[in-house]
């Protein structure tokens, strides 16, 4: 190949990562990476799972960007585990699947740039207050422990810039306190939030929080009216399947979520609700997922409260979309599209008509 064509070639082997292994704390693996031109720079991820509760503390290298402690069967975590050369750039840190009941109120607060925290699958049962504001945590998994009742306040993290996912599913909660209003604490930066399959029997106050993903699945909840999601005008997906009970939806329950595009309502086939004007308020919704829900025939007027909505799914494989027909042309003064819905069931391709729901 002549040098011309090669040279760029090289460049880019150069600059992308490259990985290789280091020694390493016995039983532990360290795998390095490479980035930049000559491999300038580099970025360490450590396992050390499964080894078991004389692990820690374990001594790491200068560079370690992840730290893989899960399945060690260990019962606490303090400031002292999670402190040496090594962590003081920890980005990203694994403590799942092991036998957490407790966790220090200063456990992570020498981790000042860690960005990706998994505390999943441990007994939790409570958090303590400020655990996180040491860290610009970007990503929080507290899935499947044993938490009752959690404070939004809690997840005030360091670097209030950065939008923060947090998963509380598969937890025991009953209740999520509000952040209090006028308290002058910095409100956390909560962008996405799963509460799927805990304990919650109304939609919990989370009002003001920047959340654009919310998802409520397989709780008990009773009812939702207006004023449930009050606050939440920047939430664009919300998912509310599965539902425990006799879930009711109450005429305007969803008019505060005007900038909603997703609403997943599927697998609730005890679901009641109060005709069309449930779904007042929702100009902006553009998918609604009723499959499970038995909520067919779907009223006429559905569609006058729903100008944005391009598609519903309404059984298994079938999906409906908004079809807008002119009708004869010239446009007779006064008149206007017809808008219909047309159904697909997508396991044999075969269009059943519009408004055959």
């Amino acid at each position: 190949m002549p040098w011309p064509l090669l040279l760029p070639l090289l460049l880019l082997l150069a600059v992308s990562g490259a990985q290789t292994t280091r020694p390493c704390f016995p039983g532990c693996q360290c795998e390095v990476e490479t980035f930049g031109l000559f491999d300038s720079f580099s970025l360490t991820r450590v396992d050390c799972s499964g080894l078991g509760p004389h692990i820690v503390p374990v001594p790491i290298p200068l560079d370690t960007a992840h730290l893989d402690l899960s399945s060690n069967r260990l019962e606490t975590v303090n400031e002292s585990v999670l402190a040496g050369p090594g962590y003081t750039t920890l980005a990203g840190l694994d403590l799942s699947h092991n036998l957490l009941t407790s966790l220090s109120p200063t456990a992570f607060s020498r981790l000042r740039y860690l960005e990706s925290l998994d505390i999943s699958h441990n007994g939790l049962a409570a958090l303590p207050a400020e655990s996180f504001t040491s860290s610009p945590l970007s990503d929080v998994n507290l899935s499947h422990n044993r938490l009752r009742e959690v404070s939004v306040t809690a997840f005030t993290t360091h670097s209030q810039a950065r939008a923060l996912h947090l998963d509380l599913s598969h937890n025991l909660i009953h209740r999520l306190a509000p952040h209090p209003v006028g308290a002058g604490l910095p409100t956390p930066t909560i962008q996405s939030l799963n509460l799927a399959w805990n304990r919650l029997r109304a939609v919990p106050d989370l009002r003001d929080l920047p959340l654009r993903y919310l998802s409520l699945d397989g709780n008990p909840l009773a009812a939702v009216g207006p004023g449930a999601f009050q606050g939440l005008a920047g939430l664009t997906h919300l998912s509310l399947g599965s539902l425990q009970g006799l879930p009711q939806l109450a005429p305007h329950g969803f008019r505060e979520l005007q900038s909603l595009q997703v609403l997943d309502l599927s697998g609730n086939p005890k679901l009641k609700w109060a005709g069309a004007e449930v779904f007042s308020g929702l100009g902006s919704l553009q998918e609604l997922d009723l499959s499970g829900t038995g909520l067919v025939p779907l009223p006429e007027m559905l569609l006058l409260h729903l100008p944005a909505l391009q598609s519903i799914s309404v059984g298994q494989a079938v999906r409906c979309r908004r079809l807008v027909r002119e009708g004869t042309y010239p446009r007779q003064p006064g008149s206007s599209p017809k808008v219909a819905l047309h159904c697909v069931d997508t396991r044999e391709s075969a269009a059943k008509g519009p408004d055959t729901l």
